[in-house]
């Protein structure tokens, strides 16, 4: 019998990172104690990591270093199975190492993997990234 999996939206992600509403935290943490239980991970897409991250820096204020904390700690969790973990940590990594925006580095990362030669673009700081090429009028 093939193993049911559920993937978790922005919305129950966010509010097991940032406990800021008490019954729906406990449901998203209720959540991952049943799929822990029955050791079937919970699925975090990518779509749902690059909307977290709006979602931390812009409602919450989360800092850089907090969102790429706040990311690798993730990424540690046990329960959850991140969508094509390595883009997420090559995104990270240039995250941290750049001032790009996180969703250049992922898409950078996303690209990389799927075997482009780079990603095209006309904002100068996503073209310093590795991977990033400045496209020009």
């Amino acid at each position: 019998m093939a193993q049911m999996m559920y993937g978790l939206d922005t919305n129950v992600l966010v509010r097991f990172l940032v406990l800021d509403d008490e019954q729906q935290t406990a449901a998203a943490q209720a959540a991952m104690e049943k799929a822990a239980a029955a050791a079937q991970p919970l699925v975090v897409s990518l779509l749902s990591i690059l909307e977290t991250e709006w979602v931390l820096r812009s409602r919450y204020r989360f800092c850089k270093e907090t969102v790429v904390r706040t990311f690798k700690a993730l990424l540690e969790t046990r329960d959850l199975l991140i969508d094509d973990e390595g883009v997420l940590e090559q995104a990270l990594y240039l995250y941290e190492n750049s001032s790009a925006d996180f969703a250049d580095c992922l898409m950078i990362s996303r690209y990389g993997r799927i075997g482009c030669a780079a990603m095209l673009t006309f904002d100068t700081r996503a073209a310093q990234v590795p991977g990033g090429q400045l496209l020009t009028t």
